[in-house]
């Protein structure tokens, strides 16, 4: 179902409701389609730790390069 916006503005209660219960909704503007009205999905959640024990980051991997450190500060 295509709808305008304006028509989309007026009738949004009910297209929710014909979207949450599967109809496909299209919303435009002069006849060019602009969005799809879906149902919300929720993300899930996001797992801390997903590569622990996979990487291995070096002991002076925070320690400053003395060339870097050169070319910023000069000698």
């Amino acid at each position: 179902m295509i709808v305008d916006i304006l028509e989309a503005k007026a009738n949004l209660s009910k297209l929710i409701d014909m979207a949450y219960h599967g109809e496909e909704i299209v919303i435009a503007k002069n006849n060019l389609p602009l969005v799809d009205l879906v149902v919300h999905k929720p993300k899930l959640k996001r797992t801390l730790g997903l590569l622990a024990g996979q990487i291995d980051v070096p002991d002076n991997f925070i320690d400053e390069d003395p060339d870097v450190g050169e070319m910023f500060y000069g000698r």
